[in-house]
């Protein structure tokens, strides 16, 4: 929780949603399948899209890419949360699949003319998760700093997506916050715990605290561990408004209407869709640079 501009740089890299949140206990729910899909189908039937393959620049072929992908990472999301994903890494269907719809959002965000023509070739469920993606990816772009130099970047493996899960849920009923607002946060500010480097204003952890404020609601945790970070982050928003007032917490956590907007939109689509956590979990690291973005995780990553 940093007192900065938010995303200095990594947060640009925003989330690809086709299915966010899961409910249940101890991070092994089970999400539905979409409707229409049928229970035996196999998400590795299909080829995966490449990691850099090209994407369309024309709002039919977009739509089409849209439809596609979000059609294919359902049953994908479904097949690894029955393998328990408190122990097992993404399958690389949900990778790429993931990834792919993250690329798109970030061209539509880039275009504000090509994303109203795109939407409206999109059906109802998948338009709505579009306009929000879109949307919060936009809003963390126009935060973004242009970065000269990746040298100080590290990043690293982020812990199992259902352990993230335990703790964001364990958090939610010690503090009463929701725990879509701590998986979001966290999803903004570090990909899950990818990006392992500081902020360029000395904020540190998966939850991005700056140390003054961790010495005050970090409860004697190490601030780098991902269960403390998510207990302070819970613990600071429960005293900065929350659950009363979101956006007065999420305001005092990182001090811009663009942040907020940004954190909401991905715990609306959290709440609406029971495996956009998932997909939201394999979102990668991209860091705008003076020469163009720069994936630095994932598959295919430049670097």
């Amino acid at each position: 929780m940093s007192k900065r501009r938010s995303g200095a740089l990594a947060v640009a890299a925003v989330l690809a949603v086709a299915g966010c949140g899961g409910g249940g206990d101890g991070g092994r729910e089970q999400a539905p399948p979409p409707r229409g899909a049928s229970p035996s189908a196999s998400p590795s039937a299909s080829p995966l899209p490449e990691p850099n393959g090209r994407l369309a620049k024309d709002p039919r072929g977009l739509a089409e890419d849209l439809n596609r992908t979000h059609r294919a990472i359902g049953p994908a999301v479904d097949e690894w949360v029955r393998s328990d994903p408190r122990r097992t890494r993404p399958p690389a269907a949900v990778v790429h699949l993931a990834l792919r719809q993250q690329r798109l959002y970030r061209a539509l965000a880039e275009d504000p003319g090509l994303e109203r023509r795109t939407l409206a070739r999109l059906p109802g469920a998948v338009a709505d998760q579009t306009r929000d993606n879109v949307t919060a990816v936009g809003k963390l772009l126009e935060l973004a700093e242009p970065a000269d130099d990746l040298g100080e970047f590290r990043t690293r493996e982020p812990p199992p997506a259902g352990v993230l899960l335990e703790h964001f849920k364990d958090a939610a009923k010690r503090f009463g916050v929701d725990w879509r607002v701590l998986a979001a946060i966290m999803l903004v500010e570090t990909k899950y715990g990818r990006i392992k480097s500081p902020s360029w204003a000395g904020a540190k952890g998966p939850m991005q605290f700056l140390p003054a404020t961790w010495r005050q609601y970090g409860m004697g945790g190490d601030i780098h561990d991902p269960r403390d970070a998510v207990m302070g982050a819970a613990n600071y928003l429960k005293a900065s408004g929350a659950p009363g007032d979101y956006r007065r917490a999420l305001h005092a956590y990182n001090p811009t209407p663009l942040y907020v907007e940004a954190v909401l939109r991905h715990v609306r689509q959290m709440r609406k869709n029971p495996r956009a956590y998932y997909a939201y979990y394999n979102w990668q690291v991209f860091v705008v640079t003076t020469r163009g973005d720069v994936r630095l995780t994932g598959p295919g990553a430049r670097r």
